[in-house]
């Protein structure tokens, strides 16, 4: 109890710190006015921007947002414990996020977007012991006091094709405008990979969204990333008004979850393909997406670990440039205005180890999004999902026999599918300033029977400008 509350003090205390540096930070500047607040829910919120010409074009923009959130999960029954379990006596976990975004319009059709990125704080054990984390702003690296690195620096060039003109809104890794429906548009540089691929309108973004995982993308896509999500890559998408077809080639990480990257570029990557259809149903608009991506990287195979006995169960010391292939579905579709309905599916080959996001094969989720305005309450939204997560069978073999993962690792494994449930409610409390309380019910932790059911309460706090 001494320590949950010595966590909850340095909570408030970095709370605190966090909200007052993004409210100084989001005064408008003199010299230049910020637009009033839209009436629109689901519009980006106002940007400090350069002057606009007569064609409404955005010659630059500037953005931020700061993210807290605190966890934490009481006491729950556990069998044993290993050196990746979820700690079964219960704690408190925070972690804070600040980025600031800019960007500048170069040539015609081209933008270059900078974001910098503060964090501090870790995830419930370390961001260990559930496939299905239920933190998206929890990372890995994990860190005390507050670091900072560039997460994302990229030039964007679009070609028209000519055609219908179509308006661009102005948000953090964009610039008001109008483009052609008809375009391709190429990206260069440190992104996020899911900031072009596996995106969906009700279960895509923790800092507004659903927090867990599972629900925040395909967990059975290995994506290609850093500790922190980014990575470094070439990226295509050819749109037109009824379907846009994506791809993109990135660089993969030296280590499994590490930061360095692999420098036999050659040898190490990840491809992506994308496919979105939209269309509408009963005048609500949908979309339905396929995905397919083959990463190639310096992995050790679960085959193998198990079958040398000399490596004692260490899957680093079975090592080689080995391939892990996958596919996804990704569905959205508006049943009646306010009300959204969305699906993932995901699989993956399950053979060699996971290397960037989580120890998952097997992925299905589900869920429905209602937004506030249906009972008066413009900028809020109501969520509920679920998700079901597996693996393949040397995969369950080898953390049977004391293997680790990314996540997983409990030293020995009465394997189930782990079961996931999450609701939230996210309320606008004034303008830019939103706050959300979340639970999370996980059956079958990092898919072992033998520990759990785990309940999990959050509360976020979220400022953008």
């Amino acid at each position: 109890m001494a320590r949950t509350r010595k966590l909850r003090r340095a909570f408030v205390a970095r709370i605190t710190r966090g909200t007052l540096v993004a409210w100084l930070c989001l005064q408008p500047q003199r010299g230049l006015r910020a637009e009033e607040p839209t009436s629109n829910p689901n519009a980006p919120l106002p940007a400090i921007t350069g002057n606009l010409e007569a064609d409404q074009i955005q010659q630059w923009n500037f953005h931020a947002q700061n993210t807290d959130i605190m966890q934490g999960d009481p006491s729950f029954r556990a069998q044993y414990s290993g050196p990746n379990s979820l700690d079964d006596r219960g704690e408190v976990k925070e972690t804070v996020s600040f980025d600031l975004y800019a960007g500048v319009r170069l040539w015609q059709g081209a933008e270059a977007h900078v974001d910098g990125l503060m964090w501090q704080g870790f995830g419930l054990s370390d961001t260990r012991g559930v496939e299905g984390f239920p933190n998206g702003e929890a990372f890995r690296l994990g860190t005390r006091m507050p670091d900072a690195i560039i997460a994302r620096l990229f030039l964007r060039q679009t070609i028209n094709l000519g055609g219908e003109l179509e308006k661009v809104g102005d948000d953090e890794l964009s610039l008001a405008g109008k483009q052609d429906v008809s375009r391709l548009t190429l990206t260069l540089g440190k992104i996020s990979v899911k900031d072009i691929f596996d995106n969906n309108s009700y279960a895509n973004d923790p800092r507004t969204q659903f927090m867990n995982w599972a629900l925040m993308a395909n967990e059975a896509w290995d994506y290609p990333a850093d500790s922190l999500g980014f990575e470094t890559g070439f990226a295509a998408e050819l749109n037109e008004p009824g379907w846009t077809l994506r791809s993109g080639v990135f660089q993969m990480p030296q280590v499994s979850n590490g930061m360095a990257q692999d420098a036999h570029y050659l040898k190490a990557w990840g491809a992506v393909a994308e496919l979105e259809r939209r269309f509408t149903f009963s005048e609500h608009s949908g979309a339905i997406r396929f995905l397919v991506y083959r990463n190639r990287a310096h992995m050790g195979s679960y085959a193998v670990t198990l079958a040398d006995p000399d490596v004692d169960m260490d899957i680093t010391q079975t090592r080689a440039y080995r391939y892990k292939t996958g596919y996804g579905v990704n569905a959205e579709q508006e049943l009646a205005k306010n009300v959204g309905a969305f699906a993932r599916l995901g699989w993956s080959d399950g053979q060699n180890e996971a290397w960037v996001f989580a120890d998952v094969d097997r992925t299905a989720t589900l869920g429905l999004s209602f937004k506030g305005e249906a009972w008066g309450r413009q900028g809020d939204t109501l969520g509920f999902g679920g998700a079901i997560n597996a693996i393949s069978s040397p995969h369950r073999e080898f953390l049977a026999a004391g293997g680790t993962g990314i996540l997983a690792g409990d030293g020995a494994l009465s394997y189930g599918p782990e079961q996931i449930v999450e609701t939230y409610y996210d309320v606008r409390v004034a303008p830019h300033v939103n706050a959300a309380l979340d639970y999370q019910f996980v059956a079958n932790p990092a898919y072992n029977r033998d520990r759990g059911p785990v309940s999990i309460f959050g509360v976020r706090l979220h400022l953008e400008y």
